[in-house]
């Protein structure tokens, strides 16, 4: 049966041996063909794969599928002990229950110990959940051992850093004798003789050789282990080159040092030198890049340490501490200066100075008063209060936000299509030109040492690694920085779509305005007092979360007004509400809902008017068919509103406002804040219709909102952006989430996008350029012009430098400034 999109789900897995870009393909097509799997997707900078998935696919068929690719899934460990364990049946049971958890290979029980071993995938594997599902079979369980299963890429890449450095060491020890046996008599002649005099030819070779065939077989053994096998199936990756060029390298030398007869007199030479010192470069170049790697997920690393670890609860009148772990939604935490926040929650006692930084981008403290929200992770800088918990763990903000930074980075843009293109056929064809090139020198060349040299040249200095890292590095430092700059890329592709947006259009109440309206006005008929009438619009809106229903019920709070019951409310989106009162038939809101219902608004018309030129949004009270009153609320622009807007401006943007409210009121909030093009008086589903229409005039478009009106909106642009509210950072149809409300914040995203897609470029342009230009000249073809050639030893570490400039690059993102509107965007 056909699975449908509602169907799959999305999961994501590390997978081992990738090392070059090539990789990736052969990756995602491994995945692709696996059935129920289908829109793989893997990353060469994180080493993961993502794909959507039918629940219905065993993850044992994935991984046996990726092992036979040359690519397995990397898996841990988890062991625990159970309880109440008695017959065959029980293990049955448990294993079931384990096996249905997600990320979980294989579960094994063992009866006679009480003990089970979970195979499951590098960092999907949470032990207390497993121990949990057992426990709810009916088996209590423990973790055994410390438990912490959850991968942390950045001690992945340390570790690997670590490896990488004892195998550099060990191989550069190695390889500086053999460098100086060969290498040295070539720089100072007279060493040269002396050693030939003193040890022998013969010998030296023979010395070579056992140093060499120690560097190949330790140190650089992973190259073969991965490479070698990888050719034979008929997939070669860049530990292919290296394995082919060192390989080629070292059997030549070993036949001129143990059977030189079977060379011509002219060819007998040896080059362990070069396999040795290839191998070093390499391992150098590796040690460098993994190093680099683990700094471009430093701000995933650094949101997850802004998690304490624990918090003083009050439990049954005793402040205890306790892991944040069994926090739960109702717990009374005392916070103390300095300390972090352990959870989403509310103040419920005293006030404090909160540093929201991390959440917003925004340097300045938050002052917090008894009621106010606070945020996991957020410090609180000074005053002692109490919390009531109310979101933990995965359902923080922070959480949020580093699920979204996670998903952002693990997105492969439209761009890497081309890279991925190349990167496929790259290995083979680099092995096919390096065969081509040994062949034209065998038949035009000095001799057969040129042309091996020529052949292991080309082998070595191929790097499709810079163009596999090309792209999703930078996507990771990018996305990583806009987030600890309060801009979270939901969708990675928005990155990339964001950098072309020519049209900015925005909503006005609470993007462009303060969000907080006030009561300025109310104008009431001869039979009517304001009292009544205020009480009466009050009683409508107390249901309401509107900005304007808040302005209207803090009126009549103020003024101590009771407020009546309302039967049969119902909201009309876009245009007001209707209900009853005490048997009345009362209807509040645009002039669009009283001409619906045939209210004549003519004796209030010209102070309407006059309210919307002086930028105040008016709303027309009746009741029973007959005109009431008049009110007006007005809402202040954020400040920064117009410099934002004269900023994009200057960037050669153009800039639009679409509002629901009346064109006299949305044209003197435009003017205020220098915008020229303006659609009023639209629906929510009327903002679809303007989109489109300031699309047709040409270039791609983005739409600013507050992510819950503007839903369609947000889904109808090119690139839809949120403005969040510090807790309501879950805007589902947006690509992009401002967290501060800041209009600062527009511009920051845009220029995130821009200097995050400018940096790919250039890492793109430098590893196409690199192959392009260096392959041929590996070749030989400056060699009959010019007689220059490259040896295999600078050619190894002409392609370790590319990847570590490639990467290096990349990590320059970490230094975006935010945009502070003093200019143009950082």
């Amino acid at each position: 049966m056909t699975n449908t999109a509602h169907d799959l789900e999305e999961r994501r897995f590390p997978l081992g041996n990738m090392s070059c870009a090539g990789c990736v393909r052969r990756a995602e097509t491994a995945l692709a063909a696996i059935p129920g799997v289908s829109d793989p997707s893997v990353n060469l900078a994180t080493h993961e794969a993502r794909v959507m998935i039918s629940p219905s696919v065993d993850m044992e068929e994935v991984r046996k599928a990726m092992q036979r690719a040359g690519y397995p899934l990397r898996v841990s460990q988890i062991e625990l002990s159970l309880e109440g364990m008695s017959c065959a049946s029980c293990v049955r049971r448990v294993e079931a229950a384990l096996q249905a958890q997600p990320g979980v290979l294989r579960a094994t029980v063992n009866l006679a110990t009480s003990r089970a071993q979970i195979e499951h995938i590098a960092g999907q594997g949470d032990p207390l959940a497993l121990a949990a599902a057992a426990s709810a079979a009916g088996y209590p369980a423990t973790v055994l051992g410390d438990g912490a299963e959850a991968e942390d890429p950045q001690m992945r890449h340390h570790a690997e850093a670590q490896g990488l450095r004892g195998a550099l060491i060990l191989a550069a020890a190695l390889t500086l004798p053999v460098f100086i046996l060969e290498m040295g008599g070539h720089i100072v002649p007279a060493f040269h003789h002396w050693l030939h005099h003193q040890i022998g030819m013969q010998t030296l070779w023979i010395i070579q050789f056992v140093l060499t065939t120690a560097v190949l077989a330790g140190p650089g053994r992973r190259f073969y282990t991965t490479g070698l096998p990888a050719l034979m199936r008929g997939a070669p990756d860049m530990n292919s080159l290296v394995a082919i060029g060192t390989l080629a390298a070292w059997a030549y030398s070993v036949i001129a040092t143990f059977a030189p007869a079977l060379l011509p007199e002219t060819a007998r030479a040896v080059y362990f030198e070069a396999a040795a010192v290839i191998v070093t470069l390499i391992l150098l170049g590796r040690w460098l890049e993994a190093r680099a790697k683990g700094r471009t997920g430093a701000a995933i690393a650094r949101l997850v340490g802004m998690q304490p670890r624990v918090a003083r609860v009050v439990r049954e009148g005793q402040m205890v501490e306790i892991s944040i772990d069994d926090l739960r939604a109702g717990d009374i935490v005392q916070l103390r200066p300095g300390e972090r926040i352990p959870a989403d929650g509310t103040l419920s006692s005293g006030e404090a100075i909160i540093d929201e930084s991390m959440i917003t981008g925004e340097p300045i403290p938050v002052t917090k008063h008894e009621g106010a929200k606070v945020i996991g992770g957020t410090v609180n800088g000074a005053g002692a209060f109490r919390m009531t918990v109310s979101h933990t763990g995965a359902d923080t903000v922070l959480s949020q936000i580093i699920r979204m930074v996670e998903s952002a980075q693990g997105a492969k843009l439209p761009v890497q299509a081309l890279v991925d293109s190349v990167t496929m056929v790259f290995v083979p064809v680099v092995i096919g030109v390096a065969v081509l090139t040994v062949l034209v020198w065998l038949l035009f060349g000095p001799d057969l040492t040129f042309a091996l040299v020529a052949g292991v040249s080309v082998l070595i200095i191929a790097c499709p690694c810079a163009m596999g890292l090309a792209t999703p590095t930078s996507v990771m430092v990018g996305t990583g920085r806009a987030a600890e700059l309060g801009v979270l890329f939901r969708k990675g592709t928005a990155l990339q779509l964001l950098d072309k947006v020519q049209i900015v259009a925005f909503d006005k109440t609470g993007t462009l305005t303060e969000g907080r309206p006030i009561l300025t006005d109310l104008e009431t008929t001869p039979a009517w007092s304001n009292e009544d009438a205020l009480r009466l619009a009050a009683a409508m809106e107390q249901t309401s979360e509107h900005p304007i229903a808040r302005a209207i019920l803090t009126k009549a709070e103020e003024q101590g007004l009771s407020l009546p019951e309302v039967t049969g409310f119902k909201s009309l989106t876009g245009l007001g509400v209707r209900g009853q009162i005490k048997g009345q038939q009362v209807l509040l809101g645009a002039a669009r809902l009283m001409a619906q219902d045939g209210v004549d608004i003519s004796p209030l018309t010209d102070k309407a008017q006059s309210m919307a030129q002086a930028g105040r949004s008016p709303l027309y009270l009746a009741v029973d068919g007959q005109l009431a009153a008049l009110l007006a609320v007005a809402d202040k622009a954020k400040p920064g509103a117009r410099a934002m807007i004269a900023a994009l401006k200057a960037q050669g943007v153009r800039v639009a406002m679409i509002s629901g409210d009346a064109k006299a009121a949305a044209e003197a909030i435009g003017q205020e804040l220098g915008i020229d093009e303006i659609v009023a008086e639209v629906m929510p589903k009327g903002k679809v219709d303007a989109l489109q229409n300031l699309r047709a005039s040409g270039g791609k478009l983005a739409f600013v909102g507050d992510g819950i009106n503007d839903a369609p909106a947000l889904a109808e642009a090119d690139v839809g952006i949120a403005i969040g509210t510090g807790t309501d950072v879950a805007v589902e149809t947006a690509d992009v989430v401002l967290i501060s409300g800041a209009p600062e914040a527009v511009l920051t995203a845009l220029g995130v996008s821009r200097q995050t897609m400018r940096n790919i470029r250039q890492n793109l342009f430098w590893a196409f350029a690199y192959n392009t230009a260096l392959i041929p000249v590996a070749a030989g073809v400056l060699y009959p012009a010019f007689g220059l050639m490259l040896s295999p030893m600078l050619a190894a570490g002409a392609m370790a430098f590319s990847s570590v400039c490639v990467l290096s690059n990349a990590l320059r993102l970490r230094y975006m400034a935010p945009h502070r509107l003093k200019g143009t965007a950082a």
